[in-house]
């Protein structure tokens, strides 16, 4: 393994772009679920008429979905990535359309039959408003004890909140949902070298907010010995997928 401040000056100075981790390629390995949200997204899209993507990112992942239904809509927040989103689904004809946090999504009331999103913000009462009766919602969330080995190797503040399944499962049956399916898990996330880590923060901060390589870097020296000398640092994702039919 390569000295620990090239790890480190690598990692703060690699590119991160729309949602892309391919820098990770070879420095962290994620466990499969049991289930594959892209396989359901695209049964689901094969279905579907009108169709909203939330928080597209990039549009790296809806865009491998293509060919996409006539009139796709996709919405995202952060600004930067609005003009990758557009250059990359414009060719697949997908109006991407800016949202900002807690404004209601940029669509009319019962304009789309299918929801699609991927970790991304999670509003009941909005995915019921934006879909017909009958359509469908297939989500993919990350869960609030996320990766909570990070926060406690660095000295950070503790993971908290409440969002999990259970809880988003009440949500969507208090605006009227039925859910066709609900699952929850929580597989491994290897690190392989500290600068992986230092990466995935650059790209995720609201998982350790604050975070910076100079003031945790105590934490980060300790945890690349430990790397060194006993594997990889491994941690648990947690996820939960639900697929839900509106009324």
């Amino acid at each position: 393994m390569r000295p620990y401040a090239e790890l480190v000056s690598e990692a703060v100075d690699a590119d991160f772009t729309g949602w892309d981790f391919s820098w990770l390629n070879g420095r962290a390995t994620s466990q499969d679920l049991t289930w594959s949200y892209d396989n359901l997204a695209r049964a689901a899209l094969r279905q579907a008429h009108r169709v909203l993507d939330v928080d597209t990112g990039g549009g790296e992942l809806l865009a491998s979905f293509a060919p996409l239904p006539a009139g796709t809509i996709a919405t995202e927040g952060y600004l930067p990535n609005l003009p990758i989103a557009r250059d990359r689904l414009a060719p697949h004809g997908v109006d991407v359309r800016r949202h900002d946090y807690g404004d209601p999504l940029p669509v009319a009331d019962d304009a789309v039959d299918l929801v699609l999103n991927r970790h991304a913000r999670f509003d009941a009462a909005e995915f019921a408003r934006a879909l017909r009766p009958g359509g469908v919602l297939v989500t993919q969330q990350v869960g609030n004890r996320n990766d909570a080995e990070i926060n406690e190797t660095l000295g950070g503040p503790a993971v908290t909140g409440d969002h999990d399944c259970v809880s988003a499962v009440a949500a969507l049956r208090e605006h009227g949902f039925e859910i066709l399916e609900a699952r929850e898990e929580w597989p491994e996330f290897v690190l392989h070298d500290v600068g992986a880590l230092i990466f995935q923060l650059r790209a995720v901060p609201w998982q350790l907010p604050g975070f910076d390589v100079t003031m945790h870097e105590e934490a980060l020296v300790a945890l690349d010995e430990r790397i060194r000398r006993s594997g990889p640092f491994v941690v648990h994702d947690h996820r939960f997928l639900i697929r839900a039919q509106a009324r």
